[in-house]
């Protein structure tokens, strides 16, 4: 059996015998809807009867790489569990592959993840009736907006904002280059800045094409942007310990739990392919679009 035919036994199973709310069983369905675009993005012809533990087992290594907080990817863990328990009651299998998957215990710590409420109110504790409050909203409402890397968000260029299409080219790792949706709130702070604020700065002659300055007009450092958060982390109450990385890592959540396609975030993200060929293919632009359009919280 395929999986769209045992996604939907599963839907009726959750429905009919477990008797739970839309909301709750949709929230089932999104999760192993991930683990299926998992595996066809990572070339395995896979069936739901056919995943093995090492399936599962990279499948959340992958969406840990991603930026899903420890949390999700816990609820995601559930969801699968669910699934497979259904299908050993339906007696379409004799083994559960879940059955030695632990919760996310995955390599090094995530930082927290930000809640929308909780960027929200950092957003709103910045004074932007000063050139450095306006700036630094643009900043934070690009980093979290387009998941960037602090690097790739100090080193973003004029030249490099596409407003009329709403992308930014962003040179990240190794010095490539990728096509990120930016959000309508990001790209408004961007223009306002640039056109009312950043024209007023004296800028430095190597730092004529970048965006995002500091008072003596040069490039912003990753410290500066690394501090700014940490006050506002405090001067809002919010007790985690966040940095720059942690807008990436919920940038990537939100998209994630809202229902966005692994492969569409993976690219914005700038991810390299998850196996060793080269099996993945750029996405087209107009889809990143809508993915970031449909699912992202301030688009």
């Amino acid at each position: 059996m395929n999986w769209e035919i045992l996604i939907k036994q599963f839907k009726q199973y959750l429905q009919l015998e477990r008797a739970l709310a839309s909301n709750s069983i949709e929230a089932y369905i999104h999760d192993i809807v991930k683990l299926k675009q998992f595996l066809e993005i990572s070339n395995l012809t896979v069936g739901p009867l056919k995943v093995e533990e090492a399936h599962l087992k990279a499948f959340f290594k992958y969406i840990h790489e991603l930026g899903l907080s420890a949390h999700s990817q816990g609820r995601m863990l559930s969801g699968i569990k669910a699934f497979y328990k259904f299908l050993l009651v339906e007696e379409l299998l004799d083994k559960d592959p879940t059955e030695m998957i632990e919760g996310p215990k995955l390599g090094r710590k995530l930082p927290d993840t930000l809640d929308l409420q909780e960027i929200e109110s950092m957003f709103a504790a910045i004074d932007v009736s000063t050139p450095e409050g306006f700036r630094n909203r643009a900043m934070l409402e690009t980093l979290y907006s387009s998941g960037l890397r602090v690097t790739e968000l100090i080193t973003l260029k004029l030249t490099n904002v596409y407003a009329d299409q709403g992308f930014l080219k962003i040179v990240g790792k190794g010095d490539k280059e990728r096509m990120v949706p930016v959000g309508r709130e990001a790209l408004k702070f961007i223009q306002i800045y640039t056109d009312e604020v950043r024209v007023h700065t004296p800028v430095d002659k190597n730092s004529q094409n970048i965006v995002f300055l500091n008072r003596r007009g040069k490039q912003m450092s990753r410290v500066m942007i690394f501090l700014l958060i940490k006050g506002l982390a405090v001067k809002v109450g919010i007790h985690k310990n966040i940095s720059p990385h942690t807008f990436r890592h919920s940038f990537a959540t939100h998209l994630i739990e809202g229902g966005a396609d692994l492969r569409a975030v993976q690219q914005m993200l700038g991810h390299e392919s998850i196996t060793t060929t080269e099996i993945y293919t750029h996405l087209d632009r107009d889809y990143l679009k809508q993915v970031m359009k449909e699912f992202h919280p301030r688009s």
